[in-house]
């Protein structure tokens, strides 16, 4: 059937309506006339699929990735890189707005970067002799010979792996490169029996969780502050705008100067000795025993005194703290549970800083803090270019 697209959903999909119900296309973009057919009809909604495009929008450009058709990673690949900006923004207000009853006018412009190569890691999955990325909506594996949105040091490592005699016994690749992408770390899982071919290529090589070159660790550098990173600790993937978002923290915290600050979700201790400097102690939070470790491996590196690192669930502990001047908190993707949210409440911090990936569970959050805590203002930073995905940074200050 012939369609006419409206507009996009908050997961990058063309929305039309067929007979009062609405219909997610994947791939249409907002005033195209599309050709469709219909894959999934349930009583709430319709998904359905482009057979060909009759009118195409103005913000539609020619996709530069081979795999765009079965890779699920890359949503926003047909959409112009200024349009995938706008979008994101307005995706942010409406969201926000809706969910979390906070001001459009609180949002700023949103923040970006390079479009590609930003990618300091990626992960490639192995299965029927295959190694790559899993299609879309599925795990099934599709070979992957080079990811644009990776840094160019790891699609070298990738194109060597691949030319491996044994690459159909790899379960798991992860490559890592650190910020300057002069450092290079690789995990394999599998039957590996040579890896010769590596050895002037990466700077750690772990295989089957046993290093077998380098130290199971690269130092990466956000601003002038470096940090341990080992495969299985959290860090930003954004190379180029990770310190921007820091930057950010680091002016409230800066402008603040509070005593003690509260980490929560600290994950490798970044953002917690990024601003230790600006304030007389940090406490970090985190249940990641590999992220905990590498925190105080950085707490060293950067001879921050005044910071220290507690390894448990932030739910466990959080009623435990008083006195806190300022929280920041970067929680998962589920965002904050309520215990959590009643004991920041009690503690009555003066500012909050709420770094986020989800918009809709950070609208959930934000209007729960709502009774005691006002939103600032909210910046969008695009950390995940040609995908749905927005990190978001919030200010938030104690009412009265």
């Amino acid at each position: 059937m012939k369609v006419e697209i409206e507009k996009l959903d908050h997961f990058g999909r063309g929305i039309t309506y067929i007979d009062g119900k609405i219909c997610f296309v994947e791939k249409a973009l907002p005033g195209e006339i599309v050709k469709i057919k219909i894959v999934k009809d349930s009583k709430k909604y319709m998904l359905g699929k482009v057979i060909d495009y009759y009118k195409l929008s103005d913000d539609r450009v020619e996709e530069k990735c081979i795999y765009s058709d079965i890779c699920g990673g890359c949503n926003l690949s047909h959409l112009s890189f200024d349009s995938e900006n706008e979008y994101k923004c307005m995706k942010v207000k409406e969201i926000l707005r809706k969910f979390g009853n906070v001001n459009e006018d609180k949002v700023l412009d949103i923040e970006s970067s390079n479009i590609y190569n930003y990618r300091n890691k990626v992960t490639l999955h192995g299965s029927n002799n295959t190694l790559g990325y899993c299609e879309s909506g599925s795990n099934s594996v599709f070979g992957t010979e080079k990811c644009l949105l990776a840094d160019e040091k790891i699609n070298e490592v990738m194109e060597v792996v691949k030319g491996m005699s044994y690459t159909e016994k790899i379960e798991e690749l992860l490559i890592r490169t650190n910020n300057e992408s002069d450092e290079v770390m690789v995990s394999l899982k599998g039957e590996i029996n040579d890896y010769e071919c590596l050895n002037n290529l990466v700077d750690t090589l772990i295989i089957n969780n046993e290093v077998l070159l380098g130290e199971g660790k690269i130092i990466s550098s956000i601003g002038s502050k470096k940090y341990y990173v080992s495969d299985k600790s959290f860090f930003q993937v954004n190379k180029e705008l990770t310190v921007k978002l820091y930057d950010e923290v680091k002016k409230v915290v800066e402008e603040f100067k509070p005593k003690k600050v509260l980490d929560l979700y600290c994950g490798t201790g970044t953002i917690g000795i990024y601003v230790s400097e600006y304030c007389k102690e940090v406490i970090g939070v985190d249940y990641s025993k590999s992220g905990i470790n590498d925190a105080n491996l950085n707490k060293e590196l950067n001879k921050a005194k005044n910071v220290k690192f507690i390894c448990e669930r932030v739910e466990n502990v959080i009623d435990e703290f008083n006195n806190i001047d300022l929280v920041i908190v970067d929680p998962p993707r589920a965002g904050l549970d309520n215990k959590t949210m009643e004991n920041l409440k009690r503690i009555a911090a003066k500012t909050i800083i709420y770094v986020s990936c989800d918009p809709a569970t950070l609208a959930r959050d934000l209007k729960v803090l709502s009774s005691d805590y006002e939103v600032v203002y909210v910046k969008p930073f695009n950390m995940f270019p040609r995908t749905y995905h927005v990190e978001n940074f919030v200010y938030l200050r104690k009412i009265n």
